[in-house]
């Protein structure tokens, strides 16, 4: 079974896994593109993901390999660093963070993570609308129903400007989020 499917929340597509593999249907490949390849399982599993910065490739198979040594199962992951998926039979054992230092840790790598993204949104947004406007300058002295079928057409260009805006406002929320995240694990 294939799904697409695109997150922005890396914690609701972690729940979006596991809920796929208690219906039976465990994880084999994420591809980047967005699209998920499940296998039907009769087996119970678990699905962890984990933000990493870059890693060498020595770095990287040790990374590795203390995960599998608790059993753990490397789905994918970009090796210049973000996401990691890992999966496991389910044994009770489910947590890939055991203290709250690692969590703390985790969250802060998903503040830099999301600040990041943010601001390279926000460096595209500016530098695309540096000396242009968001509508055609000829627009707004147009009457009647030219007037509403060029806003019409334009409307979903004008949106698609303003969609690195959009991302970097939600990167920030995400930012928030998690940082809120962090400072109570933190005051603990």
């Amino acid at each position: 079974m294939k799904r697409f499917k695109v997150f922005f929340n890396i914690e609701k597509e972690e729940k979006w896994l596991n809920e796929q593999l208690e219906k039976g249907y465990r994880c084999t490949n994420i591809s980047r593109s967005g699209i998920y390849t499940f296998k039907k399982t009769d087996k119970r599993y678990v699905m962890r993901l984990d933000v990493q910065d870059y890693l060498p490739k020595k770095k990287l198979e040790e990374y590795k390999a203390i995960y599998e040594d608790f059993g753990w199962n490397y789905i994918t992951g970009s090796w210049l660093g973000g996401i990691r998926y890992w999966q496991k039979e389910d044994d009770g054992q489910n947590e890939i963070f055991s203290d709250r230092q690692s969590k703390g840790s985790y969250y802060k790598r998903l503040m830099n993570y999301s600040l990041i993204l943010g601001m390279l949104c926000l460096f595209f947004s500016f530098s695309l609308y540096n000396d242009s406007n968001l509508y055609h300058e000829g627009l707004w002295s147009m009457n009647g129903a030219l007037f509403w079928k060029a806003l019409v057409i334009e409307t979903p260009f004008v949106l698609l400007k303003l969609l690195p805006a959009f991302m970097a406002v939600a990167l920030g929320i995400s930012y928030y989020k998690n940082y809120r995240k962090y400072s109570l694990l933190k005051g603990k």
